[in-house]
């Protein structure tokens, strides 16, 4: 399942690399079957090459325009076929995507710090609906038909969480929206403590806008194994619980005996949450009020991001005194709806379904994340079960 996807159509090589995750799997894996395509992985991916392998007719243009107006969903596309690279963005532009410039070449990237590290030069975001194709020093662009009169639903997550902190996304840097969404947490929600700290890495710009907002000191409590991974994602609770203690260290000679903030971006299960808790008590931390610079994660995401489903998520399922008891620590409190959207620019343009439930795009009516692999689970055999998908 790993990216690019590779294949050959004509003797001729296409690769994609996709982010974001297709919400008409089913009914396009089921269109594909009959008509005789056979799928290797789970990645809904390999739906859209089997897709252009149905379609060239010649004109390249012509060819995506006709696949790609076939998606529903979150994607931000990048495709090399032959000498010419495509990209493009769905209508509402829920993931980012972006075009880059080296003397004469462009680049596509996901974010502006990849064109930083290769000294290219920021040009535009690819818009909403667009499909750019370069070829040599030459760049031409078509939009979708469903882009005209769209509404835009970028994924406030990126901000929160996802995105790196160097790039400038929809139209904002990352570092600067997380230090007002941990501003706008201060204000709504101060405590008294000795210092704030982050949960690193991603809680460290939210904690440095608490910590300014109330005139608190910032310290560093945690020391963080930056060659360990993202722990919400990986398939296992026992992974995920060995993969918190080992990423993150506590300092003990700094949270002995002291009241502390923590500001974490988020809390996804509530487990690793509380082995977290749990080591800072360890360490000697004598009051621990967790704040969280964004709303109670409710709803599982089907544009991308590889929330679990609802029953797994914990705010869908207890209340905040509920999850702060749960955590044990002596006082819990989340950014409001209205708080995360009032530092953002535009905000009537962004996607904010895990935390609202209101999706965008339609969802599949059995609310699944998982058809494909259910798919082929059912047509290789049940014992296979679904499978963890990470677009």
């Amino acid at each position: 399942n790993a990216q690019p996807f590779l294949a050959t159509h004509k003797n001729k090589g296409i690769a994609v690399a996709h982010n974001g995750n297709l919400t008409n799997t089913e009914t396009l894996y089921e269109k594909l079957e009959e008509e005789g395509a056979i799928f290797q992985t789970t990645i809904d991916s390999e739906i859209i090459v089997h897709l252009l392998a149905r379609g060239r007719n010649g004109d390249m243009k012509k060819w995506f325009l006709d696949v790609l107006t076939q998606l529903r969903g979150a994607f931000s596309l990048v495709f090399l076929v032959e000498d010419t690279i495509v990209g493009a963005r769905d209508p509402q532009g829920f993931r980012p995507l972006c075009l880059g410039q080296i003397d004469d070449s462009y680049v596509l990237a996901s974010e502006t710090c990849a064109l930083d590290l290769i000294h290219a030069k920021f040009i535009r975001e690819i818009e909403p609906g667009e499909i750019v194709f370069i070829k040599g020093k030459t760049i031409e662009s078509v939009f979708l038909p469903d882009s005209k009169g769209a509404k835009r639903a970028h994924c406030i997550f990126e901000y929160i969480y996802f995105a790196r902190p160097d790039s400038d996304i929809f139209g904002d840097n990352v570092y600067n929206v997380r230090k007002r969404l941990g501003a706008r947490l201060a204000k709504e929600h101060p405590a008294q403590a000795d210092f704030v700290m982050a949960i690193p890495d991603s809680g460290n710009y939210a904690a440095i806008g608490y910590s300014n907002q109330l005139g608190l000191p910032l310290e560093v409590g945690i020391i963080r194994n930056h060659y360990i991974g993202r722990t919400f994602i990986q398939p296992t609770q026992f992974l995920r619980d060995f993969r918190v203690r080992v990423k993150l260290n506590p300092i003990r000679s700094v949270l002995n005996g002291k009241r502390i903030v923590v500001v974490e971006d988020s809390i996804v299960r509530g487990t690793t949450a509380r082995s977290r808790v749990q080591e800072l008590r360890s360490a000697g931390a004598k009051e621990i009020h967790l704040r969280i610079s964004c709303p109670p994660i409710k709803s599982p995401c089907f544009y991308g991001i590889d929330f679990p489903s609802k029953k797994e998520l914990i705010a869908s399922n207890k209340s905040v005194k509920e999850i702060g008891e749960f955590l044990k620590v002596d006082s819990l409190e989340y950014l409001s709806l209205e708080g995360m959207l009032s530092v953002v620019k535009n905000s009537k343009d962004f996607c904010h379904a895990c935390f609202s439930g209101q999706y965008p795009v339609a969802v599949p009516k059995n609310k699944s994340k998982y058809l494909l692999e259910g798919a082929l689970a059912g047509s290789r055999g049940k014992e296979q079960g679904p499978r963890n998908k990470q677009p």
